[in-house]
Parts: structure tokens; C-alpha cells; sequence
């Protein structure tokens, strides 16, 4: 540190403060036990700032966002394989039947309706129970 930057600062501590620092100032890879001291104070700081600001401190908030990025890359991971397994799906379905662009527009705005009715919450179950109650005999996909 600069000694034009530095300020004195008389501090007194009781023995168990002072053992404290002595103990933990290496394991913390400060320098210096002053080092240690300001550390401890910026982090203690940042916490009082969160308490009175509503905020996360730096600390925790860091961590947070760091746990979210793995959280986010992984999510992203795992919606590129099911989009790869949603198209092979979907191309294998194609290979089999034909079917013309008037029935696969009716089919979309249905299921763009059915997922807003449900907040996306579908399942085969209850598509089952659906056509079991109202569509048994229709050949909708001829349509």
C-alpha cells in the first residue's frame, strides 16, 4: 500500500478478537493481518448495506449469480437435446403419414390453445381422458 493512501487507525481488541485474527488471516491468504481487518470490515459493511438498502451484499449476490449461469447453461443443455429429440420425433412421424399444411394449421392453433389453458402443464394422460370424452370416433387427422 501506498503510504500516501494509508490512514492510521488506533483500534483496541479484546483477546478472543485479536486470537481471531491471528488464527484466520493466513488461512485467508491476507498478506497481513491489516489485510485481513479490512477485508472483514468491507464484508461486514456490505452485509449492514444490504440489510438497510433491501440488497443482496456483493458477496452473496455474486454467488447467486454464479450458481444461476450454471443453473441457466445447464437448463440451455438440456432444451437443446430435447429440441434434437422433439425433431427426430417429428421427422420420423413425417417419414410415415402425409399431411397437408390446412390440417397441421388447425393443429397448432388447438394445441396453442390447449397449453394456454393448462399454463403448459399437458400431459398424455389427460390429452387421453380429453379425447376419451368428446372425440372418440372422430378422425380429426384425416380433416
Amino acid at each position: 500500500m501506498d503510504s500516501k493512501n494509508e490512514n492510521r487507525f488506533p483500534l483496541r481488541l479484546d483477546d478472543v478478537t485479536r486470537w481471531k485474527i491471528e488464527s484466520w488471516y493466513k488461512k485467508d491468504d491476507c498478506q497481513s493481518r491489516n489485510e485481513f481487518v479490512v477485508k472483514a470490515v468491507n464484508f461486514y459493511a456490505d452485509y449492514l448495506a444490504g440489510q438497510v438498502n433491501g440488497v443482496l451484499p456483493v458477496a452473496i449476490q455474486s454467488t447467486i449469480d454464479g450458481r444461476l449461469g450454471m443453473f441457466e447453461d445447464r437448463l440451455a443443455q438440456l432444451l437443446y437435446k430435447l429440441a434434437v429429440e422433439t425433431d427426430m420425433g417429428i421427422s420420423a412421424v413425417l417419414d410415415c403419414i402425409q399431411l397437408n399444411a390446412d390440417y397441421l394449421r388447425k393443429l397448432r392453433a388447438n394445441s396453442v390453445k390447449n397449453v394456454k389453458a393448462t399454463n403448459g402443464l399437458l400431459t398424455f394422460e389427460q390429452k387421453v381422458r380429453d379425447l376419451d370424452n368428446g372425440a372418440e370416433g372422430d378422425d380429426r387427422w384425416q380433416d
